[in-house]
């Protein structure tokens, strides 16, 4: 008789590849980190080889263990959508839907959206993973998540997308900090010495830079944000000049600060705010839905307003 790997052994060999720990692979399979123990020594054990080097200060992969852990994605994303498949075949939007939404989204947005989802679809299993854009694409493709909300332009390698709106990109400053700003904002007006922007991994900062315009701008890279909270309380104190996205102001991120924000005179002072999704998935019409949703909500979210 020939032994396979179960489909659990190999999710817990995934976890412990993303995560480097035990423990934490453990919280996101939901077993013990001794039952995940056991579960990768038992592969290993069917396979008669080593995958993992453990440490006690580092959990290693051999290169046999990378190469066992890419065909184990594959592998895992095509058992993934004989699921998907079953529940493209029940009622739309009745189901567990694992949604990814970027750090610049997330907080803003999903407020005003999530109460008319759960009104629209009482029997939808929402469940939430706030990440940045590389490894939400990443997990995306993987099969870790249904659908992903994103702000475009962004690479996110093959998908099928939905967009919901466009989202302007504002500069914010402190008044003593501006004396008699225009009504709309120049990029050449903007001393690259003084912009703020998010650390590298937020999309964000990529539309700011092209909404800049300049193939120069070189703005001060030892100071980054760490998010737009951050960012607001660097300005709030004279630190420096940002580029806040519109649907953060909507949501009164500025709110009890002395701020100001103008637009930009700018084509690409804008995101564009989309759904996305794997081509292959079976669920296509139910995302194209849950966009139609989504867009419907966010125009009626008090607040919020769309270009």
């Amino acid at each position: 008789m020939i032994y396979l790997p179960t489909i659990k052994q190999l999710q817990y060999l995934v976890a412990l590849h993303r995560t480097r720990h035990f423990g934490k692979a453990a919280q996101d399979c939901y077993v013990s980190q001794s039952t995940l123990s056991a579960g990768l020594r038992e592969l290993e054990t069917l396979l008669g080889v080593t995958l993992v080097e453990r440490t006690r200060r580092a959990v290693r992969f051999t290169p046999l263990g990378e190469a066992v852990v890419e065909r184990a994605w594959r592998l895992l994303a095509e058992a993934d959508s004989i699921t998907e498949l079953a529940r493209a075949a029940g009622t739309p939007l009745a189901s567990e839907l694992r949604l990814g939404v970027i750090p610049t989204i997330a907080p803003f947005l999903l407020p005003a959206l999530l109460p008319g989802l759960r009104k629209s679809w009482p029997d939808l299993k929402l469940f939430l993973r706030e990440e940045q854009s590389g490894p939400a694409c990443e997990a995306l493709a993987r099969g870790q998540l249904d659908c992903l909300l994103l702000a475009l332009p962004y690479n996110c390698g093959e998908i099928e997308h939905e967009v919901l709106f466009e989202d302007p990109i504002r500069f914010a400053f402190h008044p003593a900090d501006l004396s008699n700003p225009p009504a709309t904002v120049s990029p050449e007006r903007i001393d690259e010495s003084r912009l703020l922007l998010l650390e590298d991994g937020h999309c964000l900062k990529d539309h700011a830079l092209a909404a800049c315009s300049r193939a120069t701008f070189r703005p001060d890279q030892s100071v980054l944000g760490t998010s737009l909270h951050t960012l607001v309380q660097m300005v709030e104190n004279r630190i420096g000049m940002t580029l806040l996205p519109q649907m953060a102001i909507d949501a009164g991120i500025l709110t009890n600060t002395s701020i100001e924000t103008r637009p930009l005179a700018s084509p690409d002072a804008k995101r564009t705010i989309a759904l996305a999704w794997r081509p292959s998935s079976p669920r296509a019409d139910e995302y194209r839905l849950l966009a139609q949703a989504l867009r419907v909500a966010s125009e009626s979210a008090s607040g919020l307003k769309r270009s």
